[in-house]
């Protein structure tokens, strides 16, 4: 019933990716800046980086700050002109910033699972700051990683358990449906 989870997870198609990264885009701006966090908040969670947070953050008070000037002023006040400008750009900003930044990490090669990251040191022969190399000494051996085989795990003793509880169960319910000619005592 559960198999098993030894393949990759899922990979989201194009028309997804294309149709999240307009809904985030999108919430920022048309809301006039007041849910420009959205999209910083994506960005944050995407990257984890301190200042991705403090952008995010930032954004929030910003916008209901410029959203108050709007709403308590009068139109025709310039200063409401300004805070309306201020949250339609702090939109469009954080739009800009989060689509550059998520096409950035679905462009960028992911790693393939089981191999080390391309920093990771590896056991062999080791040639240090002391060996001398020069134009006749064969170059150092390169080391590549093995990955291991895959992991085939046999059917678990538990199906077989349930199989022989569901054949049980099974005549039980043909032995007590009146097929059998009698009623007869539970078990």
């Amino acid at each position: 019933m559960y198999g098993n989870s030894a393949g990759p997870p899922p990979t989201r198609g194009a028309a997804t990716v294309i149709t999240l990264r307009v809904l985030y885009a999108a919430a920022g701006f048309l809301t006039c800046g007041l849910l420009a966090c959205v999209p910083l908040f994506r960005v944050a969670v995407l990257r984890g980086r301190w200042y991705d947070w403090t952008a995010a953050w930032a954004s929030l008070p910003l916008s209901i700050a410029c959203l108050a000037v709007v709403g308590s002023l009068p139109e025709t006040d310039h200063r409401t002109d300004a805070a309306m400008a201020g949250l339609l750009l702090i939109g469009a900003a954080a739009a800009a910033y989060f689509l550059v930044i998520d096409i950035r990490v679905h462009a960028a090669p992911r790693p393939l699972v089981g191999t080390p990251p391309p920093h990771a040191h590896f056991a062999g022969p080791h040639y240090g700051p002391g060996h001398p190399v020069g134009p006749y000494t064969p170059p150092a051996p390169v080391q590549h990683p093995v990955a291991p085989p895959p992991q085939h795990h046999p059917a678990p003793a538990r199906i077989d358990q349930v199989r022989a509880e569901l054949d049980e169960l099974s005549d039980y319910l043909r032995h007590h449906d009146g097929r059998d000619g009698g009623h007869q005592g539970g078990r």
